[in-house]
């Protein structure tokens, strides 16, 4: 139940523009929301491809770390020669002004550069450092994906909470406030224009009497 409003042109005229500021913000927010939903099915989809892609990865991974074992030994003391990731860089794009993470990769540690000597390895090895360098770049994209998915999800929910207030509770208040001022202005105006009718009568009986 709205709380009714002094029943004047004036606060008509502030609630019309209450409502229909409150009618453009919810097709706004519905927009905004629809959008949000697609960019993040988009990236469902894509999320799922590379899970396809990540999952034959390790498997070739480590099907290529089995061969070198074999044929090179452990690799132990090898794998230490590899350096720590530390070329990830993050920035972010905007949709709907939600802040979605960008993370890219530094071109000098990625396969094309080994990090261990050659004379005590062999081919093997390079398939290994290969394998597990395209793991880490799809784990780094599906890293992003994921990240950009729960945010997305969270900005729909907080949209969709907004979205909801307005059409269920905001805009059914504020048209019930202008139907109730309006009622009670027409109301007024009825009674005046009968006021005045009585008033004009009792004048004519007045100038007929003398």
């Amino acid at each position: 139940m709205a709380v009714q409003a002094v029943p004047t042109k004036g606060n008509l005229m502030n609630t019309k523009k209450s409502l229909t500021l409150a009618r453009v913000g919810y097709e706004l927010l519905d927009r905004k929301r629809n959008i949000l939903i697609r960019e993040m099915m988009t990236l469902i989809d894509h999320a799922n491809a590379i899970q396809e892609k990540i999952d034959g990865a390790y498997e070739d991974a480590y099907l290529a770390l089995q061969r070198a074992n074999i044929t090179n030994g452990f690799c132990e003391d090898i794998a230490k020669a590899v350096p720590v990731e530390e070329g990830l860089k993050l920035d972010f794009r905007s949709v709907m002004g939600v802040e979605i993470p960008v993370l890219t990769m530094d071109d000098q540690q990625s396969a094309r550069y080994l990090h261990y000597g050659m004379r005590a390895t062999n081919s093997a090895i390079d398939n290994v450092y290969i394998h597990f360098t395209k793991v880490k770049e799809l784990t780094v994209e599906l890293a992003e994906i994921e990240n950009s998915v729960y945010r997305l999800a969270d900005a729909i929910k907080k949209t969709q909470k907004r979205a909801n207030a307005l059409k269920n509770i905001m805009i059914p208040r504020f048209e019930e406030t202008v139907k109730f001022i309006t009622d009670a202005l027409d109301e007024k105006d009825r009674e005046e224009f009968s006021r005045l009718k009585v008033i004009k009568r009792k004048k004519l009986r007045e100038s007929a009497n003398g």
